[in-house]
């Protein structure tokens, strides 16, 4: 046994596909929870040290973030790296966004870019990693080869991501070093990655097992691993394979068949050395069916399980209670087996142009929007008078705006409101009934987006037509010839959003600055149903009153100033439901129609889409 050193990495699994990487400063925190003690019921909390993050606690027993605000479920990884490449040695590349801050690369990228920069070379073209860009390092910049749209990078320095060392077995084949000073007991890809099969003792669940083959494709498909539970005849010794309580064994423990060791797991499988020592050669493909063979087994073997896939939807009710279930049962050092589908499809087979067909009942296959037009006519005023009757004793009640008493005068001291009279000070609204200042919701209706219609602060109710402040763009739709899954029986409404970057105007939070559009065009899937084309119609009079999208900051990635999505939820997964924005979903129609109707689309605004 040689002792090795190696930087670890975390990163996390976005709706895309790719694992992006967390801090230095957060990968930090979470070895820092791995080395105080027994991980089994171990969690962190990420916003203890990026405020951030506070929503996001990561759950070391089964190797997964959860959201606790959304309850949206992402699978983290720890990877390895030789401590020579540029996140043990705390360089940073970053490109510069639309918004004028810098977004860090992706671990393989940025270890690729800084060899590429240590060996001097002029250029280096990322179409090897999968990414059309050229990186110009006499210029520092990026140059799409597509578009040819040049963006600034830089090379920082930060905190070098955490090393870690432990006792790691020889290669086969000799104990050559290998890596750049790194011992034999590491196998050092191309990109900078390590494989490593003994850093810590990780357990033989699901999510440890495809940790090993992070990274690396070795082509070693042909090996056999063989996990298996000590012979009963070897343990006569000592305990049956079923122990009493008081005898159970712990993680770590070893047990000794025929001579031979075996480390006992938290699943109470155990695994020889030998085995583990051939982790490391295995592919992904063979190291998923070991995985999912194992899950099967403890299903059988009365583990209690957390099915995430079946739980997914529109709602982050379910899925926030698996993943509480999840934490909860690592806590009390139970096992849990995160079930998954094993495979993310974000988007349809290939579908040629004579496949695609209009959506029946619908006389076109686009729609655009344009800048909104400046409303003349009506002031402020004028309108919330339109939704207010008059009160003249108004009760002993504090105006839930300024949380003053509505006998009294407003507690508005800002612009854009004038002195009323007392006979005007209270207004009811008259749908709802509920009571305010009438300055104060002169001022709310100032704040918002002007467009002639008011909503209750308190009941959420809309007078007259609400809009929002959705960019231009273009929103298609048609037929394609594949089936949802939970919808067999008919085929899918594609729908296409394309929104291109520009220039915040007067009702957007920032008017005047530049805005980003990430993830363009953005493609949505309902199934070709009768509900299925009602919700498509009613999304129509959604988008033509700019309420699909929206500027702001977005709760995935905390950009501000960019457009995100405005309440009403989409399934942008063809063939999956891993992230939770895929099919099957059976309640996903019902919850769109509640949404619509919570921004003032009803059915009967669907009966006039043409």
């Amino acid at each position: 046994m040689l002792v090795a050193s190696a930087v670890v990495v975390w990163e996390w699994l976005n709706e895309h596909g790719r694992w992006r990487p967390y801090s230095p400063a957060v990968s930090h925190q979470i070895e820092a929870a791995i080395r105080s003690g027994d991980i089994r019921g171990g969690s962190v909390v990420l916003g203890q040290v990026e405020s951030r993050l506070s929503p996001y606690i990561i759950d070391l027993q089964s190797m997964h973030q959860f959201r606790q605000d959304t309850g949206t479920i992402r699978p983290v990884r720890r990877s390895f790296y030789d401590p020579a490449s540029a996140p043990g040695q705390g360089w940073q590349w970053e490109w510069e966004n639309d918004a004028g801050s810098w977004t860090p690369y992706d671990i393989e990228v940025a270890i690729a870019i800084d060899n590429a920069y240590s060996r001097q070379q002029p250029c280096l073209d990322l179409t090897t990693l999968g990414f059309c860009y050229l990186i110009d390092f006499q210029n520092m910049t990026q140059v799409n080869r597509q578009s040819q749209r040049c963006r600034r990078i830089q090379r920082r320095v930060d905190t070098p991501y955490p090393l870690v060392s432990g006792p790691l077995p020889l290669p086969k084949g000799g104990s050559g070093g290998v890596g750049g000073g790194l011992t034999g007991a590491l196998s050092v890809y191309p990109n900078g990655a390590i494989m490593t099969t003994g850093l810590g003792q990780p357990c033989s669940c699901q999510q440890c097992m495809l940790v090993f083959s992070v990274k690396t494709n070795t082509g070693g498909a042909g090996r056999s691993l063989t996990i298996q539970r000590p012979k009963a005849s070897a343990l006569t010794a000592s305990k049956p394979l079923n122990p009493p309580k008081s005898a159970t064994l712990g993680r770590g423990q070893h047990l000794k068949s025929n001579g031979n060791t075996y480390q006992t797991l938290p699943h109470g499988l155990a695994i020889s050395k030998n085995t583990r020592s051939s982790l490391a050669g295995l592919s992904r493909p063979a190291l998923q069916r070991i995985a999912m063979a194992q899950s099967r087994a403890l299903i059988a073997s009365g583990v209690p399980t957390v099915p995430v896939k079946n739980l997914n939807g529109s709602s982050p009710v379910h899925p926030a209670l698996a993943g509480i279930t999840g934490i909860l049962m690592s806590a009390a050092a139970l096992p849990v087996c995160l079930t998954r589908p094993p495979k993310l499809v974000l988007h349809p087979p290939p579908v040629s142009k004579s496949d695609i067909k209009p959506v029946p009942g619908f006389g076109h296959c686009c729609r655009k929007t344009t800048k909104k037009q400046a409303r003349k006519g009506k002031t402020p005023e004028d309108v919330v008078k339109k939704y207010l009757q008059k009160v003249k004793s108004p009760p002993d009640e504090d105006c839930t705006i300024c949380m003053e008493p509505l006998g009294g005068p407003s507690g508005y001291k800002g612009p854009g409101v004038g002195p009323v009279s007392r006979a005007e000070s209270v207004g009811r609204l008259a749908q709802c009934g509920h009571l305010y200042h009438f300055q104060c919701l002169v001022a709310m209706y100032n704040n918002g987006n002007k467009d002639g219609s008011l909503q209750c602060p308190t009941c959420k109710t809309i007078y007259g037509v609400k809009t929002g402040n959705q960019p231009a763009g273009k929103m298609e739709y048609h037929i394609i010839p594949h089936s949802l899954p939970g919808h067999p029986d008919c085929k899918s409404i594609r729908i296409i959003y394309n929104i291109p970057p520009g220039i915040q105007g007067p009702e957007h939070p920032n008017p005047g600055k530049p805005f980003t559009a990430r993830g363009f065009p953005r493609h949505c899937y309902l199934p070709d149903s009768d509900k299925g084309r009602k919700v498509l119609r009613l999304l129509l009079v959604a988008w033509d009153r700019r309420l699909i999208f929206s500027v702001g900051t977005s709760s995935t990635t905390g950009e501000s100033d960019t457009v995100i999505w405005n309440e009403v939820h989409h399934k942008t997964e063809f063939g999956s439901n891993l992230t939770g924005h895929g099919f099957p979903d059976p309640g996903h129609l019902d919850n769109v129609l509640d949404e619509l109707r919570a921004q003032g689309i009803t059915e009967d605004d669907g009966l006039t889409e043409k």
